[in-house]
């Protein structure tokens, strides 16, 4: 696939800033691409921690929110969490139960001098198959069944307005949680050609909580919803008296989320995840000690790798194939013994996801190669048979292969459910909003979003979805964002060890890459167990010879080695050490 390779080109007096704070200019360089401008800012790229997180009052709603909870607390109501199926889901239930839980223990006595009364808290996770996403009138229905008198809800509730309505009909109080896009309406206002504005549709609860509700002064609008959720509680515990370092426990479940769910290591996500990551390695929950034991990972070595594509899959896997009730239940465990046999179950449910969604992405590859939807900008494949759990994550695979936004629907009772996986020129949730006279509900974010529709509807969304699409062949084309053309003799250790303090990488702020161009291979030969290694030595035009490795489509650069004699790439450097031996070494990310 053709490639747009693209130096990132943001101005800074590099040498100050590197002499400000003792850093190589490369390193201020790579720092300003990530768009750190003002000493402040760098400051707290560079050394922020829990001090500079942004108060939880800023967030709109938020100390309405926590009043609401306080007075069911103390009158002895029935609070009810609702959470969703996937991690993100899974993990804000944990804090909210728990919080509230914790809270409860250590009110001895209210503040008028009589003894506390005791709420009762649980939670409900949605079945995916039989409640589908987020809060719905079946489950208000046996919330009030059961006595429940407020619902909580968390990382869902936004877009459940008639959910909403009835539990208030019934007179539940109810406050939503929810960091996804707000619903809105597009309208011709009056008095203009053809222009439009937005009216924006909230659920009619006591009280919401979405940072990216339009009128929200918080200064961050990229939180997921267990980090919501944890704010929450910050607020909570303040209006009782008690610090917000004490709500700091719960920073490892929400790094965990923040990475699992996808969310941009930005501003304040980089500090939850670094701070959460800090905690994690060394964790005493027996349910994260278990599940990480199982997976044959150390917790002192954990990183953002092992949390999006070994533990994080894991706890989502009960959610698609199961019941997301394993992995809360795994969170919630009070000892070792207790938790390994749910984490055996998570790992091994885990496994079948993997071997289904294999076999998934195979059969939409066939339809697409087979068909002329290889002239489609959007890609919309249907997959009848397919466990809908896994639409997700097929479409992200998609979106891989082809570059272009994807969504994949499967069979469900009532019609056609899909999910869809999109690329940085394409704002999903707001293009679905051209086929909203199709669909039946839908929701999300500009990058991913989940949406179902009349089976017979499908052939027509197709159709429709592409005919909106402005996407050019440019925005199409995968783009690598180069941040320095380096040549590979300006490497040293101790720069790539100073490349630390940029961590954690992830979305939103990814590895740094360089690039170089004429290098000669002088040698090359694939390894590995499965032949998906090729392992290199170059030399550069100055002469200066490296060790490189690349991962991905190995015979193919084989190949092209064996007839070019120079070639471009773009690399990361690293710090091979083998046997007490430490050598430079670099990652070849892409070659031409």
């Amino acid at each position: 696939m053709e490639q747009n390779w693209v130096v990132t080109a943001k101005r800074a007096d590099f040498n100050a800033i590197a002499q400000k704070f003792n850093i190589d200019p490369v390193t201020a360089r790579l720092i300003r691409n990530r768009d750190a401008v003002t000493e402040e800012e760098i400051r707290k790229y560079l050394y922020g921690g829990t001090e500079t997180l942004y108060d939880p009052e800023q967030m709109k709603g938020i100390s309405e929110a926590a009043e609401l909870l306080l007075t069911e607390v103390r009158s002895g109501g029935h609070i009810r969490v609702i959470g969703d199926y996937d991690i993100d889901g899974v993990c804000a239930s944990y804090i909210l139960l728990t919080g509230i839980e914790k809270l409860q223990k250590q009110m001895e006595e209210l503040p008028d001098g009589e003894k506390k009364i005791q709420a009762d808290v649980d939670v409900r996770i949605p079945d995916r198959i039989r409640d589908g996403y987020g809060l719905n009138p079946s489950l208000v229905r046996h919330a009030i069944e059961d006595g429940i008198t407020l619902i909580l809800t968390c990382d869902n509730g936004i877009a459940a307005a008639d959910a909403v309505a009835l539990a208030k009909e019934a007179g539940l109080r109810v406050i939503v949680t929810d960091h996804h896009e707000i619903p809105f309406q597009e309208e011709t206002e009056e008095c203009t050609e053809g222009r439009t504005k937005k009216i924006w549709l909230l659920p009619p609860a006591d009280v919401v909580i979405d940072p990216k509700q339009e009128d929200c002064s918080y200064p961050y609008k990229g939180l997921c919803g267990a980090a919501v959720a944890w704010k929450l509680i910050q607020e909570l515990y303040r209006k009782v008296g008690r610090p917000f370092s004490d709500a700091e426990e719960f920073l490892d479940i929400v790094g965990i989320a923040t990475v699992g769910d996808v969310m941009d290591l930005c501003d304040e996500n980089r500090i939850l995840v670094r701070e959460g990551l800090r905690r994690l390695r060394r964790t005493e929950r027996p349910g994260l000690l278990e599940l990480i034991s199982q997976n044959g990972l150390e917790k002192e070595q954990l990183d953002v790798y092992h949390i999006g594509f070994i533990l994080g899959p894991c706890l989502n896997a009960g959610g698609r194939l199961d019941t997301a009730l394993r992995a809360l239940s795994l969170l919630c465990a009070k000892n070792r013994q207790e938790a390994a046999g749910t984490a055996s179950e998570l790992i091994a449910l885990n496994a079948r996801r993997k071997e289904l969604t294999a076999q998934g992405l195979e059969e939409a590859v066939r339809i697409v190669d087979q068909s002329d939807m290889t002239k489609d900008r959007v890609l919309v494949v249907y997959l009848p048979d397919c466990h809908e759990s896994l639409a997700g994550i097929i479409a992200g695979r998609l979106r891989e292969h082809y570059g272009k936004p994807a969504f994949v629907l499967t069979k469900a009772e009532d019609g056609v459910k899909g999910s869809g996986r999109s690329i940085e020129a394409y704002s999903m949730f707001e293009e679905l909003h051209s086929c909203r006279d199709i669909l039946t509900r839908f929701g999300g974010h500009p990058m991913a979003a989940g949406l179902a529709l009349p089976e017979d509807m499908v052939d027509r969304f197709r159709e429709q979805i592409n005919a909106s699409c402005s996407l050019t062949e440019q925005e199409m084309m995968p783009k690598i964002a180069i941040d320095v053309p380096m040549p590979v003799s300006y490497l040293r250790m101790d720069l790539i060890r100073e490349f630390d303090l940029l961590r954690p990488f992830g979305k939103g702020n990814p590895r740094p890459l360089f690039a170089q161009k004429d290098m000669r291979v002088l040698s090359a030969r694939i390894f590995g167990k499965n032949r998906n290694v090729l392992k290199m030595r170059l030399e550069d035009p100055s002469g200066t010879t490296i060790d490189a490795v690349y991962f991905g489509e190995v015979e193919t650069l084989d190949q092209y080695i064996r007839t070019h004699e120079k070639l471009d790439i773009v690399y990361y450097p690293g710090i091979d050490t083998w046997q007490g031996r430490q050598k430079l070494q670099i990652t070849v990310q892409a070659y031409r």
